[in-house]
């Protein structure tokens, strides 16, 4: 019989306005166990470390692939998916909090909308009008889309906007998730009708000069996107347009 334990430290908050308080839950192991499971555990059975009857942990999950993005969190300390965090190899107790770099809504669920609006700032679309048939789109070839590829894999977790020390209220950065959405859609065919409008966004205030390279983001992206190098990228797009604009004034 496998007697073995799991404890879990979790700093919780009941509402954005509140103060935080930590609770710590013992839970029974089993092999393959992530921190995701040991949540559910606790949902099953909202008993603390003490035996006093609690509420559930409050936190965003989907997939439980580490694909959509929604469980990204603090795991002992560290910015990292909860889906994909092995309890076997972490050290414990586990520590569990919310991403620092945003609003808590509850426990461990936060308010990651600035990164939908900064989306919405730099139009990471491809604009197609909808009311009649545009026919086929643009032919893209094999080496474009291998060059595509690993920029598309974004799963917006805000990992990298977590680690980076540019992304504050003061500066108002847009962080590198953004960033290389703007490089993917400006080589697209159909979205570079667009790029003109992102590069201005771009060079505007929280823009690519706020990046002050620490390559932070780069390292801890679960989806290994090149990160630093679409900041390179769309560094040199946005210094060519500005000397171009310069020139036709």
């Amino acid at each position: 019989m496998n007697d073995r334990t799991v404890r879990f430290v979790i700093r919780r908050q009941n509402t954005p306005q509140s103060e935080p308080f930590w609770e710590e839950f013992d839970l029974k192991w089993r092999p393959g166990m992530n921190v995701i499971s040991g949540l559910m555990d606790i949902a099953m059975n909202p008993v603390n470390r003490t035996g006093k009857p609690t509420t559930p942990i409050a936190y965003d999950s989907n997939c439980l692939e580490e694909v959509c993005g929604s469980c990204a969190m603090l795991i002992n300390g560290r910015a990292a998916m909860a889906c994909s965090s092995l309890v076997h190899k972490l050290k414990q107790p586990i520590r569990l909090e919310p991403l620092s770099r945003f609003r808590v809504i509850r426990d461990l669920a936060v308010d990651r909308s600035v990164l939908f609006e900064n989306l919405k700032r730099v139009r990471a679309w491809v604009p197609i009008d909808g009311t009649y048939d545009l026919g086929p789109g643009p032919r893209i070839s094999q080496e474009e889309q291998e060059q595509a590829y690993p920029m598309s894999r974004c799963m917006s977790c805000c990992l990298c906007m977590e680690v980076c020390p540019q992304f504050t209220v003061a500066t108002g950065f847009v962080g590198a998730a953004i960033i290389n959405q703007v490089r993917l859609f400006n080589q697209h065919p159909t979205g570079a009708s667009l790029q003109r409008e992102r590069l201005e966004s771009m060079a505007g205030d929280g823009g690519i000069h706020e990046c002050s390279y620490a390559q932070n983001c780069v390292r801890i992206c679960p989806k290994n996107i090149p990160l630093t190098q679409s900041i390179s990228n769309v560094y040199g797009q946005v210094m060519k347009q500005t000397i171009v604009d310069l020139f036709r004034k």
